[in-house]
């Protein structure tokens, strides 16, 4: 018998602690997860990427509702009505609800106990268990997986409890519609809202902290999404700083230190995301956090101590879901067999749900050009496309980047509608070792027609194109 309660113990539900403790479980090991929320899912599941793309999903359908000429002449009434954010954030509840028992399923089937409670280390095989009542129990495992996520950052000089400011998770309890916002902070999640806000017809600032938008993008596609967004109407304010946030009884006055003085209903700050270790009592077993509270870990996960993993928001970027899902996965193969595909998740695809969408896998133009790697560009504008047209989608464009002798693809850049889905087409072909990974298999397969999927025919043309001088 052993001499701890379970094998392992995974703390957290969400993306990465799903993926670890379903991958331990489908080995044989007794596995248990401790949540500190009373049901499954993480911040991903009921704060972040489910209700806020839910909520999208349904701008997106008001917004066609109103631009569709053949909406708008079946009921020109209905067209131009005014839609409430609280009517619209209701709608991601049906499917929260939808997730949280499809993931409940998962445990049950694979006969993985979810504790609810609070974990904090008592010792480096011990966790005390705060439980919601108020009482507490202690668990042993032979091996850990620290998953337990992010929240965004909340500087202690700005007051979160007035009800007109707002921080990415607040601003999904929303009870009224703002004539005017003001976002701080212009990375995805600022960037997200702002376009979502304006699209709604709300008058929007975003503010920037840096001089551009978004900088991990490829620099085509930074100006192309600042161009659409202030094309929308949005005001874009590149590097400044917050002085002070002043919530009023109507409004809130954002001052900026360039003496700038922003006055509009409510603020969303989106500036920055600190990690969720400061309840585990990492102090205890000798875990050093850095400044947003992430734990540093080694190529295969594992922190100071070799039984104790951490995967997922916690140990810092990419901060994305499905990457946090493949690490709780590799994190949980390297527990188990000691060997880790960690590298399989080296070229990750981002999804940047703006509107339109921006996804992009690989290399940009700015580190190709820093690398002094030869390479050329093969441009497909959505415009040109039979299927964007008949669609009413013209905006947008793909972008491939393939090295200039071997003809292998190097990045795949997409903004426009559909982005996020018509990327991993390219990542597919881009992930195949040599002579597989080429320009050529786009120029050679034959593509359904009119499809989406035709861009990358298109782009890959326009890029022989350039090689052999043809305009």
């Amino acid at each position: 018998m052993s001499e701890f309660d379970y094998d392992v113990i995974v703390i957290g539900s969400g993306p990465a602690g799903e993926g670890a403790a379903m991958t331990v479980a489908k080995q044989g090991a007794q596995v248990a997860v401790v949540e500190r929320h009373m049901r499954v899912g993480g911040g991903c599941t009921h704060w972040g990427t489910i209700p806020s793309k839910a909520l999208r999903h349904a701008i997106q359908l008001i917004g066609e509702l109103r631009t569709n000429p053949l909406f708008k002449n079946l009921n020109p009434a209905k067209a131009n009505g005014r839609v409430e954010v609280p009517q619209l954030l209701s709608t991601a509840r049906g499917v929260i609800e939808r997730q949280v028992a499809m993931r409940e399923g998962f445990y049950e089937r694979n006969s993985v106990p979810v504790i609810a409670g609070a974990a904090c280390f008592l010792d480096p095989h011990t966790l005390e268990i705060t439980e919601p009542d108020g009482s507490a129990t202690t668990l042993s495992a032979s091996k850990f997986v620290i998953a337990t996520g992010s929240r965004p950052w909340r500087p202690p000089a700005v007051d979160f409890t007035h009800p007109r400011v707002f921080d990415a998770d607040k601003i999904l309890t929303l009870d009224f519609t703002p004539r005017s916002i003001t976002v701080y902070g212009a990375g995805v999640i600022g960037c997200e809202y702002a376009s979502m806000f304006r699209s709604l017809g709300i008058k929007v600032n975003l503010v920037n902290t840096r001089d551009k938008l978004l900088e991990i993008l490829d620099d085509e596609i930074i100006d192309a999404l600042a161009y659409h967004l202030r094309d929308m109407g949005t005001i874009i304010r590149h590097n400044e700083q917050f002085e002070s946030v002043e919530p009023l009884d109507d409004e809130v006055l954002l001052n900026l230190k360039s003496g700038k003085r922003l006055r509009t209903d409510i603020v969303l700050w989106a500036n920055g995301r600190t990690a969720n270790s400061d309840t585990l009592a990492l102090d205890n077993i000798n875990i050093d956090v850095d400044s947003r509270g992430r734990v540093d870990v080694n190529d295969h996960y594992q922190t100071v101590h070799e039984h104790i993993y951490a995967v997922g928001d916690v140990i810092g970027p990419p901060g994305l879901a499905s990457a946090s899902y493949d690490q709780g996965r590799f994190a949980a193969t390297h527990l188990m067999t000691g060997h880790c595909e960690y590298q399989l998740i080296r070229d990750i695809p981002s999804g940047i749900w703006t509107s339109p969408e921006i996804s992009s896998v690989g290399k940009n133009e700015r580190e190709l050009t820093d690398e002094k790697t030869p390479y050329e560009v093969g441009t497909a504008h959505f415009k040109s496309l039979a299927r964007a047209q008949i669609t009413g989608r013209t905006t947008g464009m793909l972008k491939l980047l393939f090295h200039h002798d071997t003809l292998e693809l190097l990045g795949i850049h997409c903004f426009g509608h559909n982005a996020a889905e018509i990327v991993h087409i390219g990542q597919a072909i881009m992930c195949q070792p040599r002579p597989h990974n080429s320009l050529m298999y786009f120029v050679n397969t034959t593509f359904n027609y009119p499809t989406m999927a035709e861009a990358y025919r298109v782009a890959a043309l326009n890029g022989l194109n350039r090689l052999r001088g043809v305009v």
